[in-house]
């Protein structure tokens, strides 16, 4: 593992710490939003946000896909489970994430349900394999970094003549996400999906039956962390319209403390010199067309969706994946004549203003008490890639004050309600993060 902790080397990153705070305007707010679940969960782990500048603000973005998974695609996968009498198999965090009526897959489980979690979409071909007795369904979501080997098992079943097996489809693409950001949340014209939660600004939502936040403002974004695993797949390419369109840089990032910081730094470069350019710090694995066999794959396999609801961003055209038709007798939705139905969100719940980047976790009232990763009321609080799981997770809701021996006899004591419920950052009341602290802060 000794490569591995190279990239988590406290002293390197007080290093490139350093550089940031010497670079960085201090008259100037620097607002950058990480775009992967992975770089949330690594931000919150390893105290990156405690390394920043005060200026530097990193924003969580909507790259977790359990988090975007609306209520109306796991309330399907329920009625499969319940009424259908399949073998429903998915990834364990998605059993988690709650749906209607307080269920959630593990609860539709206690119900009677044969739901089963597994660790790759193999496994759920293979569990049709096993039981040929028996409709087995693998209800799978992800970004473009899981779609790839969900449309291997659908090749593979439609190659052996397998009759029982099918794939409910929720895959989503990352480009459109970003796009709707940079939009302000208001996603282009495009036709409905049948039964879907009607676009931004509608009745439905002015009626504020989404529950949150309903308006779909995003933040004000100055540059993105581009996700590593989804450019693995698809390159560094499909960034460059953000960057020229709306002079927005983009650097994909390894998901290593490093990585991000290095990352963070080459933004704050670009933003300085009046760049908006995109830049791949995570060369090791990521190339400018990604790999080409993983898309080969998807596209003899998937097709757009013509319109996919998102949960904090509405519905968005030509943002996710179906089956082809060729494929139609491996599409879940086809063969059990699904019809999907938006469900509004839980109005005490803020996620889908959190993954819009307009607010934090910290913001919601429900945050830590009420929702908690052992009992999550809504989806970021279920992945450990969520924002609101992560903040949980590694306590940086809390009222920590992070000094050096020499700076705490400079700070006046830090109150029980000091920062909003978070740690405190350099330059906020009461609060002094040193970069001599960085190498406690990656080894914790």
């Amino acid at each position: 593992m000794k490569y591995i902790d190279e990239f988590r080397d406290g002293a390197l990153a007080k290093h490139i710490a350093e550089r940031i705070a010497a670079e960085v305007r201090p008259d100037h707010p620097y607002r950058f939003m990480e775009f992967c679940g992975g770089h949330t969960h690594a931000i919150s782990r390893y105290g990156v946000l405690e390394l920043l500048p005060p200026n530097v603000r990193m924003i969580h973005g909507p790259g977790c896909p359990v988090c975007v998974l609306p209520i109306g695609r796991v309330d399907l996968a329920i009625e499969l489970a319940l009424q259908h009498d399949v073998i429903l198999c998915t990834y364990g965090d998605t059993m988690r994430v709650p749906a209607s009526g307080g269920l959630s897959l593990t609860k539709a489980k206690a119900r009677g349900g044969d739901i089963r979690m597994v660790y790759s979409a193999g496994d759920a071909l293979q569990m049709a394999r096993n039981h040929p007795d028996k409709q087995v369904v693998f209800f799978a979501i992800g970004f473009e970094t899981t779609t790839p080997p969900t449309a291997l098992v659908i090749r593979d079943a439609a190659r052996e003549g397998l009759k029982n097996f099918s794939v409910m489809c929720s895959h989503v693409l990352t480009p459109p996400a970003i796009r709707a950001i940079l939009d302000g949340g208001r996603p282009s014209a495009g036709p409905p999906q049948a039964g879907s939660a009607p676009p931004a600004g509608s009745d439905h939502c002015e009626a504020g039956e989404r529950g949150g936040d309903c308006s779909h403002e995003t933040a004000e974004i100055e540059g993105f962390v581009g996700p590593a695993h989804v450019s693995v797949v698809i390159g560094s390419d499909p960034y460059a319209k953000f960057a020229q369109e709306y002079q927005k840089p983009v650097v994909i990032a390894g998901f290593e403390p490093l990585d991000v910081l290095q990352a963070i730094l080459m933004l704050v470069r670009q933003v300085n010199e009046g760049r908006a350019e995109v830049e791949n710090e995570f060369t090791r694995a990521v190339t400018p067309q990604g790999n080409l066999n993983a898309q080969a794959v998807m596209d003899d396999v998937f097709e757009l969706r013509e319109a996919f609801e998102w949960r904090g961003l509405g519905t968005m055209p030509l943002s996710a994946l179906q089956i082809r038709a060729k494929h139609r007798d491996h599409d879940a939705e086809h063969r059990f004549n699904l019809g999907y139905r938006s469900v509004p969100d839980n109005k005490a719940c803020e996620c889908g203003a959190i993954l819009r980047g307009v607010k934090e976790p910290r913001d919601c009232k429900i945050f830590g008490t009420v929702c908690t990763p052992e009992n999550p009321i809504g989806s970021c609080m279920v992945s450990s890639e969520g924002a609101c799981a992560a903040h949980y997770t590694y306590g940086r809701f809390r009222d920590v004050q992070v000094v050096t021996p020499c700076a705490a006899s400079r700070l006046p004591p830090l109150s029980p309600s000091a920062g909003g419920g978070r740690h405190q950052r350099p330059g906020e009341a009461g609060s002094s993060v040193p970069l001599d602290g960085a190498s406690a802060v990656m080894e914790s």
